[in-house]
């Protein structure tokens, strides 16, 4: 038995610790150090922590290792050096924190020429950060005497770990006042608009991405810790540089100064969609969009609208004349001239200014016809899921325009400074109806009309479904922006029947052509109605796999009696009992099923291969009227372009996983 027998084991570290000739080498060569000193071994750690030991573990991780050494063993030892560096025990932090001359010689590293190693400069980085965070005045101090340092780090820009080393800086550093110090030195350094400067036509695409990337993570670094903060704090001064339109107006110009090219473009507008950020990103701000309204966690800052305006002119030729790009091979063909990144980050832009409600920004974009000129896209470019989404979010944002009751007083509307008293046609508009008019809205139902009249919504809906029947009905390939097509009529449909705009929807559509009309009333009557129900019998089943929790979810969740039936029908099928009886056969053998009878009386339970994609789509309609409908399972358009999915804040949810049982229909 295992207790006569004494299993303590003594760890070959310390025998090697009692030799005196031992070395450093001969102890990283060992399976456990690391363990050994995160377990605090006193003797390892007295001998680490020796200056010889020390310093060649920091020259470990900043001197690029021999060239003829086989690959898989190279970075064996400044692996294990900086798991050791960074292994948070207090002897080693002291050691490395307070030796001015380890330090020295860390900091060296930073003045090699480029390109860094990227391996080396994720070691370096990481043994940086973890002495911000544990030694955080000892460092600071010596960085800041370095007067060249952030202009070293820019320079290094292209590798990702020097992008993470700023962050550190910026989110790392405690306590508060310290941390105020560091912002306030990196303004001085004119960190924002360094590196506002690398997102130009001329720079390395790397170094843009970066520079992108960097400054859309201070941005949001700053409004958390903004929103976390006591009100009598001092604002964060990276972000008031962001914010103010001389900074937006430089960064503007980097864009569309000299020869345009596609990565300034996508790099430039990444920075200004953060800017316009108003709620959480991803699923759960579609979810807001769509069924909170416009309810804001802040508003946008009125500076950054200021100066985007002149430029909107500039972002309308990028979607008429775009960076060239070469023809594409895709599943359905080749692409002559694709879309282009440029032009979906466009289309983004346009989605996030129109969700600002910014009567300025509304009347330039409704001259330019912007949304036109989107429209033309989405049905040019059919298989383009992320430009669907983008238009379809713009249609939104023009026909659930919130009324001037739900409106807060001190949000977007007065960033002009335009009163209604100011505007004489509001004010006549009032003395008639008896009602107030202010020019914000006076200037969104000129955009809502725009949408109907100039850009013809609804004869572009009814042509393209019958021409998508037409090359259905001839044996081709269902177009794949129909499941997004849907959306946007269900939302016409919902907005005449209530919302803000119903009264001028309504008048709208009487003053269509009688036989656009006539087509209209057929195509929402049956066509519509038809494909919502047959959206709804595919895309059910998703609404019981992921559910909010709420108060009242146990009486919400199950079947129906009726509803069950089917359910229980199929899975007899496939679930056997375990009886005594049967223990002779094998229950998880294969046998053939046989789904003919059940098919036909498929339930709203059903779930299609695709039941992924359902889910999310279901997630969209924001557990509203199930007639809005949304795509069956056929359709493609469930790519949705979501770049910071699978964060939840403050929402427990229920994935059912374990018990899923998913019917297949016979044609699967």
């Amino acid at each position: 038995m295992f207790w006569k027998f004494d299993l303590h084991t003594t760890s070959h570290i310390d025998q090697l610790l009692d030799r005196e000739d031992v070395t450093l080498r001969e102890l990283m060569e060992e399976d456990d150090v690391l363990q050994e000193c995160k377990a605090q071994n006193r003797r390892l750690l007295l001998f680490l922590s020796q200056d010889h030991c020390m310093q060649e573990l920091v020259s470990l991780i900043t001197t690029e290792p021999p060239a003829d050494l086989e690959e898989r063993s190279r970075f064996k030892f400044p692996n294990i050096a900086c798991e050791l560096l960074t292994s948070d025990v207090s002897i080693i932090n002291d050691k490395l924190g307070t030796d001015e001359s380890l330090l020295e010689m860390l900091y060296h590293f930073l003045e090699q020429d480029p390109p860094l190693n990227p391996l080396l400069a994720s070691f370096f980085s990481k043994t940086i950060g973890n002495l911000i965070a544990r030694k955080t005045e000892q460092v600071i101090t010596f960085l800041k005497k370095k007067e060249g340092f952030i202009g070293l780090v820019l320079k290094h820009i292209d590798a990702s770990a020097m992008m993470d080393l700023l962050l550190r800086l910026i989110s790392c550093v405690e306590p508060a006042p310290l941390r105020q110090e560091v912002l306030h030195w990196l303004n001085e350094e004119k960190l924002v608009q360094r590196l506002t400067e690398l997102i130009h036509t001329g720079k390395d695409e790397e170094r843009q991405s970066n520079a992108s990337q960097t400054l859309c993570d201070i941005i949001r670094l700053s409004r958390d810790q903004a929103n976390q903060m006591q009100e009598n704090m001092e604002a964060d001064p990276l972000l008031a540089v962001l914010e103010s339109q001389e900074s937006v107006t430089g960064l503007l110009k980097n864009l569309f100064e000299g020869e345009r090219s596609e990565a300034s473009i996508v790099n430039g507008t990444q920075v200004l969609l953060t800017l316009l950020e108003t709620r959480r990103s991803g699923l759960e701000g579609l979810m807001d969009l769509y069924s909170q309204g416009y309810e804001r966690s802040y508003t946008v800052n009125s500076s950054i609208l200021n100066a985007i305006e002149p430029h909107l002119k500039d972002f309308q030729q990028l979607l008429l004349d775009p960076p060239k790009k070469s023809a594409i091979l895709t599943t359905v063909g080749v692409l002559e001239q694709p879309l282009g990144n440029a032009r979906l980050h466009v289309a983004r832009l346009v989605a996030a200014l129109l969700q600002t409600n910014a009567p300025s920004i509304c009347q330039e974009l409704c001259n330019l016809a912007t949304m036109d000129l989107l429209l033309d896209l989405f049905f040019k470019y059919s298989w383009n899921n992320f430009l669907h989404f983008q238009v379809e979010l713009c249609v939104v944002a023009i026909l659930n325009h919130p009324s001037s009751e739900e409106r807060p007083s001190p949000g977007l509307q007065n960033h002009d400074g335009m009163s209604a008293a100011a505007n004489p046609e509001a004010h006549g508009e009032e003395v008639e109806t008896g009602r107030t008019i202010d020019p914000q809205t006076s200037i969104h139902n000129a955009l809502v009309a725009h949408l109907f009249q100039k850009c013809r919504l609804v004869q572009r809906i009814l042509d393209a479904w019958e021409e998508n029947d037409r090359i259905q009905a001839e044996g081709g390939t269902r177009r794949g922006n129909m499941g997004h097509l849907t959306r946007i009529a269900n939302m016409v449909v919902q907005n005449l029947e209530k919302g803000p705009v119903q009264a001028q929807i309504t008048d709208l559509i009487k003053e269509l052509p009688e036989d656009c009309r006539g087509r209209w009333e057929s195509f929402v009557d049956e066509t519509l109605r038809e494909t919502n129900r047959k959206n709804t019998v595919e895309l059910a089943f998703s609404d019981y796999q992921i559910q909010q929790m709420t108060a009242n979810f146990v009486d919400q969740f199950g079947f129906n009696d009726e509803e069950f039936t089917a359910f229980e029908a199929c899975c007899k099928e496939k679930i056997r009992q375990f009886d005594d009886s049967e223990e002779e056969e094998d229950i998880w053998e294969e046998k053939e099923i046989n789904y003919a009878t059940q098919a036909k009386s498929r339930t709203r339970f059903g779930v299609s291969q695709t039941s992924e994609g359902s889910s999310r789509s279901s997630m969209e309609n924001g557990g509203r009227d199930q007639d809005r409908g949304s795509e069956s399972d056929e359709d493609e358009d469930s790519e949705l372009n979501m770049s910071d999915t699978g964060r939840s804040e403050g929402t427990s949810s229920l994935q059912i996983k374990s018990n899923q049982i998913y019917l297949y229909s016979a044609k699967s």
